[in-house]
């Protein structure tokens, strides 16, 4: 062998490939997006489930207002000034309502409704947009849905 030939050959051998090539990137880049495209709706989903405790809390803390105004009045209230609450909650993710159970003004004197509305990134969570507690003569009922209070299925959204 001839010196020259030697030598190429040599050089061959010790320059060994360094790096990725451009199809080992896009590849690397596709399966990052894909998982991406998975995870931030689940991620997101799961925010927004862990943000129902705030209405929870903020529904709770109304039913514990309005018995404590029930004691000491003849009737329940539907103004939340009176009982010292907000119409939102600490974080702004739900605006909270009170209401009587049924438009008849004796009604109020058995029962009423609260309900928190998703407001802000919190109205993206569309099966769970409405949450409510409704006590009827005694009777706690918990509701939700998306336009209007489904108090059929209180597990889809109250679920512990």
């Amino acid at each position: 062998m001839s010196r020259s030939a030697t030598s190429t050959k040599d050089l061959r051998a010790r320059r060994r490939p360094r790096g990725f090539t451009l199809i080992e990137l896009m590849i690397a880049v596709a399966i990052v997006a894909i998982i991406a495209a998975v995870a931030l709706p689940a991620y997101q989903d799961s925010v927004r489930k862990g943000r129902r405790s705030e209405a929870f809390n903020a529904i709770s803390q109304v039913q514990q207002a309005q018995e404590r105004w029930r004691g000491n009045n003849s009737a329940y209230t539907t103004t939340l000034a009176n009982l010292n609450a907000s119409a939102t909650t600490p974080q702004g993710h739900y605006q909270i309502a009170l209401s009587a159970p049924s438009s008849d003004p004796n009604a109020l004197a058995s029962g009423y409704v609260v309900t928190a509305t998703a407001s802000g990134s919190q109205a993206s969570d569309t099966r769970c947009k409405l949450m409510a507690a409704r006590v009827v003569g005694g009777n706690l009922s918990y509701g939700s849905g998306t336009s209007t209070v489904d108090w059929t299925d209180p597990g889809r959204c109250w679920a512990r």
